[in-house]
């Protein structure tokens, strides 16, 4: 067996079940990049044609450098490129690093760089790219702030080597370094004033598969082969064009008449998708959503008297027919899970936590118990509560559910709708909420996704996306810290499990769905989801058949 073979497997098995420290020495190699897709064994690659990508909403910036938002995660990677990418099951595979090997303290990270790289005008790909981006990722990145916080120098012996020196261990950042993450930009244009406001991040250059054309704002982005990517013969597609189509109902049209090949994230109305899973020319893929997936809860805020009081969130927990949420109000499109974890994240999701069952006369029971009588309230109330749902269609139909579901046992609910910008300023700025419908994304590792929803020190007003609750449990937060530079995978483990049992016992919220996300393809088009991050990825190895 040769020594690529060797490497290969033995890292991607190390680091599906080891710590940092059992990472140690081991590397993974590749000579001529990342192996072909599985999707290239249902025939030989085509080349050429248009490959259009439909997204919503239009992205901020069309790179992620400095942004985190999910339709600049969606187009980044098509042009810039990250260390390393990741298969389903989040183990680390080649793309700008050809090697990489943690030592057994887990304070460094070495890199070998891919030889020959070239960025899109022309100039080398160096050691120096990627210091600085880190640099970069370290002082704006919404998440890179705190994944790279702990690195205190980023060396580089030579051009194709770079060294990540660390003050205290990241167990989670082998796991951070994909392109729709923590992007590798040009220092050469990078280099110079504040990188959230580089006119790159509009017209961006970078080692990719596609070269940036024209961004046509409120219409579509188009980008062009690269012909001289790295990983010749790919890319396969001569042109890619990103659509943006506000309209629900125009999206769903736009996919079934075929105008785009590939939609991400169901971008149609709930009510939609079992209509399109049975037209014969398209295909609803459920890969491609490791790295980035959606739990939907409800959020108690804890400032409010009476759900200081764990019996009356206890109640609201029993009012709730889970089943119901699960078949009706998402139409079937998600899991039911017990606590935070998403099960993608299978090294962490404990499957058997306790879950309240529905039940409105234990509900009913409860709130007596906590003093809140029918009439208290008003005409046969026990209690008055202010519900924010975030503002997609999920959100409102969940929201509607509990004002029904509340109502029966005496809870009257005010379903507070806004945009999003409103609905952000009143739940982390106003704090003016007592529930709060929310879809977070747990990420690629629990410290950057989860521990922001629960650790005390995240409470902070004005936050977004934070500790909405203002849940605050000492071992909870002794819990999280130790796991986020715990090297050893199995006391990691350990923790997070525990983590997930208070959880589920103080209910500072009441984790509802896992969601599904599909992209829904045109059945010509192969070779599109072939990494944890699906449509995020480059496309390099799209094509579009017969």
């Amino acid at each position: 067996m040769s020594r690529n073979a060797i490497g290969r497997r033995v890292f991607l098995q190390g680091s599906a079940s080891l710590g940092l420290a059992g990472l140690a020495g081991l590397e993974s190699v590749w000579a001529q990049g990342p192996p072909a897709s599985a999707a290239d064994a249902l025939g030989a690659p085509v080349r050429g044609g248009t490959l259009t990508v439909l997204i919503d909403p239009e992205p901020p910036t069309l790179t992620t450098i400095a942004h985190s938002a999910g339709a600049s995660v969606l187009v980044s990677a098509k042009v810039t490129e990250g260390l390393l990418r990741y298969d389903f099951d989040l183990a680390p595979q080649p793309q700008l690093a050809t090697a990489w090997s943690v030592s057994s303290d887990g304070l460094q990270y070495t890199f070998t760089l891919r030889r020959g790289v070239k960025w899109h005008d022309g100039k080398p790909f160096t050691s120096a790219d990627v210091a600085h981006s880190i640099g970069l990722l370290k002082q704006y990145h919404p998440r890179g702030r705190a994944t790279f916080s702990s690195v205190a120098e980023v060396r580089t012996p030579d051009e194709f080597t770079a060294v990540l020196v660390l003050s205290k261990p990241v167990p989670y950042l082998i796991t951070a370094l994909s392109a729709s993450e923590s992007p590798i930009v040009p220092k050469h244009l990078y280099e110079n004033g504040k990188a959230d406001a580089n006119p790159a991040n509009n017209a961006p250059i970078g080692t990719g598969p596609f070269i940036f054309k024209e961004w046509v704002r409120g219409s579509h982005v188009t980008y062009e082969r690269n012909p001289n990517y790295w990983d010749a013969p790919r890319p396969y597609v001569d042109r890619l064009i990103v659509r943006f189509i506000p309209d629900a109902a125009a999206r769903a049209a736009a996919i079934e008449k075929g105008e785009v090949h590939l939609a991400p994230g169901t971008p149609v109305p709930l009510g939609d998708v079992e209509r399109l899973r049975a037209k014969p020319n398209l295909v609803f893929e459920p890969n491609g959503y490791q790295y980035i997936n959606n739990v939907s809860r409800v959020e108690f805020n804890l400032e409010n008297p009476a759900l200081q009081d764990l019996r009356v969130r206890q109640a609201i927990a029993h009012a709730i027919n889970r089943q119901v949420v699960q078949k009706t109000v998402w139409y079937g499109q998600g899991q039911l899970i017990p606590g935070p974890v998403h099960p993608a994240l299978k090294k962490y999701y404990v499957p058997d936590l306790p879950v309240l069952p529905y039940d409105t006369k234990q509900a009913e029971a409860l709130l007596d118990a906590a003093g809140l009588t029918r009439g208290k309230a008003g005409a046969n109330l026990r209690l008055k509560l202010a519900l924010t749902p975030i503002p997609n269609e999920g959100g409102q139909r969940t929201a509607e559910y509990l004002k029904q579901s509340l109502g029966r046992i005496g809870i009257e609910v005010t379903i507070n709708s806004q945009d999003f910008a409103t609905y952000v300023k009143r739940v982390y700025a106003d704090r003016a909420f007592d529930l709060h419908v929310s879809v977070m994304s747990n990420t690629f590792d629990p410290t950057v996704g989860i521990q922001r929803l629960y650790w005390s020190k995240n409470f902070k007003k004005g936050l977004p996306f934070s500790n909405g609750s203002g849940y605050s449990n000492p071992e909870v937060d002794r819990l999280l810290e130790a796991a986020a530079v715990e090297v050893d995978e199995g006391l990691r483990r350990q923790a997070f499990a525990e983590f997930q049992r208070h959880i589920v016992r103080d209910l500072p919220d009441i984790t509802l769905l896992a969601l599904d996300n599909y992209t829904i393809a045109d059945r010509r088009v192969r070779g599109h989801t072939v990494s944890a991050d699906g449509i995020a990825g480059n496309l390099a190895g799209a094509w579009i058949g017969a």
